[in-house]
């Protein structure tokens, strides 16, 4: 069992994991971050990291392997990492990379497939018994057609490595969807094809140690990601009452999906829907990282558990071979407000209700956690604070029409 402190690489191309760094380092450990050059001037934590490294973009935005291994095999030759970290969706599979070519212990790349890639978290979880909505891959024409020819319009055209709703287009008959196909062009494999069931969407924001879900807090998106992504939408989400027939039924999804994909400990955040057709949940996507969009603050005011800060330290107890132990879990109900802004620094201060506790301080976005035990007056002030956002504050983008790659 390892008593010394342990040489921590986080990971990320994107500006997050702050609270994971500072868990950390005040755990005792030595923080490194790995990140592209481009944000060398965001607000980390510097007092939690020992020493920085920058990747340089290429000219699609990728850090060219070669010089990412070149470079780490160089520091390694003097500092020896016990943990990669991906601090962010799309460094899961590069980390998974690194983990098994530098052959540090986690998760290596056949799991994080299944933590990425949605074609494959819906292959798997189809072969494990989790419900997931009907989809083909989009290798081979007569499965398409077939697909097309027996399942009810309307489709999504889904990117298989993006996140969030991030390049999905809607389909409404065959010949759209090989109009979209086609434009696609030799990219088509790099998407898959599902239907489009209306209905209710959650998130399961998750800690996962020693092969159990050791927390989970459910939560409802009052608009889906898609919606608010294609349709200029305001974002909101609120925690659910717990021990409701839906919190359980979500909670044991969120369980048989963990055990499917072969997660052993990691913080996760996974998103299903309760169909209005059938009433019935399924299983839409998966990650094995803290979810984004100030949902992880959302989580904490509701539990008092910091999922970034318990992330670190099951990943360094884990290593140590030391036990660790949950913080005690509370139980408030908790929702959020997020917009784009068309003001550059939005005054928030005439939203004065009690329930907040959580103010967004972002350039061109306002945004609002609100706290209590009463879930219908957060429901209720997340409705009339969204009407207010809509008509006050309000700014929204064209969707992209296709992911970069």
């Amino acid at each position: 069992m390892s008593t010394n402190p342990l040489n921590i690489l986080c990971i990320s191309r994107y500006f997050k994991g702050e609270d994971f760094m500072r868990g950390a380092k005040e755990d005792g450990h030595n923080v490194f971050l790995l990140t592209s050059k481009k944000l060398e001037y965001e607000a980390w934590p510097w007092e939690s990291i020992d020493e920085t490294f920058y990747m340089v973009e290429d000219e699609k935005g990728h850090w060219p392997e070669s010089h990412l291994i070149g470079g780490l095999a160089h520091k390694i030759r003097t500092t020896k990492f016990d943990i990669f970290v991906a601090l962010d969706d799309f460094d899961v599979e590069h980390v998974a990379f690194l983990r098994e070519y530098f052959r540090i212990p986690g998760m290596g790349e056949t799991t994080a497939r299944y933590f990425r890639d949605k074609l494959a978290m819906r292959i798997k979880a189809q072969t494990e018994g989790v419900p997931v909505p009907q989809f083909t891959a989009l290798f081979h024409d007569a499965d398409i057609n077939h697909f097309a020819d027996t399942v009810p319009a309307p489709w999504l055209v889904k990117p298989r490595m993006q996140a969030s709703a991030t390049g999905i287009t809607k389909i409404y008959n065959k010949d759209h969807l090989w109009e979209v196909l086609n434009k696609l062009g030799g990219e088509r494999h790099e998407y898959l094809l599902e239907r489009f069931a209306p209905g209710a969407v959650y998130h399961v924001d998750s800690l996962t140690y020693e092969g159990k879900v050791i927390f989970s807090r459910v939560s409802q998106y009052l608009d889906t990601p898609f919606e608010v992504a294609h349709g200029g939408g305001i974002f909101r989400s609120h925690t659910i009452e717990i021990g409701s027939p839906e919190d359980v039924a979500l909670q044991k999804l969120n369980v048989d999906v963990m055990k499917a994909f072969g997660m052993q400990y990691s913080a996760s955040h996974s998103e299903f829907i309760k169909c209005n057709e059938d009433g019935k949940y399924y299983f839409l996507e998966t990650a094995s990282r803290v979810g984004g969009a100030n949902l992880a603050e959302m989580v904490q005011f509701a539990s008092g558990i910091n999922l970034w800060s318990e992330w670190a330290k099951i990943e360094a107890a884990v290593f140590s071979g030391k036990k660790y132990k949950l913080p005690k879990v509370k139980q408030d109900h908790t929702g959020i407000i997020v917009s784009l802004s068309k003001y550059e620094h939005p005054d928030n201060s005439t939203f004065e209700d009690k329930e907040i506790v959580w103010r967004m301080n972002k350039k061109h976005h306002i945004g609002l956690i609100l706290q209590g035990k009463d879930r219908n007056k957060i429901l209720h002030l997340l409705d009339k604070y969204c009407e207010r956002v809509r008509n006050e504050f309000h700014a929204s983008l064209p969707p992209s029409e296709k992911p970069t790659s």
